[in-house]
């Protein structure tokens, strides 16, 4: 007799397609999404962060990523096949434009890191953190 099966739970039902898509993280801690960075309507960006992502990343808010010389700052964490063809989380930097969720949603949609280039504006934004902030930050 085979051994009965597992029952799966809403938690493991609910945590399978987060794997399958990639994770957009937005710092807002000590200098991102404050007053700190003049000029940008930080409520509004994360608005529009998770209304052109739902569906396609998961959306996450964390405290600060400890890069605040490059506020605002998104990094996009490559899906599980994105990891499998070789993608790692891509820092994004001075994220102030309006036009930054479209673009990150755009990316997204196309399959993120290790799946596709990321739209040409994006380069702009590309920095490279020191290891110890990366290392902050789970893959």
């Amino acid at each position: 007799m085979s051994a009965p099966a597992r029952k799966r739970t809403r938690r493991a039902d609910a945590a399978a397609p987060a794997a399958d898509r990639c994770t957009v993280t937005v710092c807002r801690g000590c200098c991102c999404g404050t007053p700190k960075v003049p000029g940008v309507d930080h409520a509004a960006q994360l608005r529009a962060l998770r209304e052109s992502l739902d569906g396609t990343a998961a959306v996450r808010v964390t405290d600060c990523l400890d890069a605040c010389e490059q506020a605002n700052v998104i990094v996009v964490q490559p899906s599980r096949a994105g990891r499998e063809a070789g993608g790692r989380p891509v820092w994004l930097g001075l994220c102030n434009d309006p036009d930054v969720p479209a673009d990150v949603a755009a990316w997204t949609e196309a399959g993120g890191p290790g799946l596709a280039d990321p739209p040409g504006v994006l380069d702009l934004y590309v920095f490279t953190p020191s290891r110890r902030v990366r290392e902050n930050v789970k893959d």
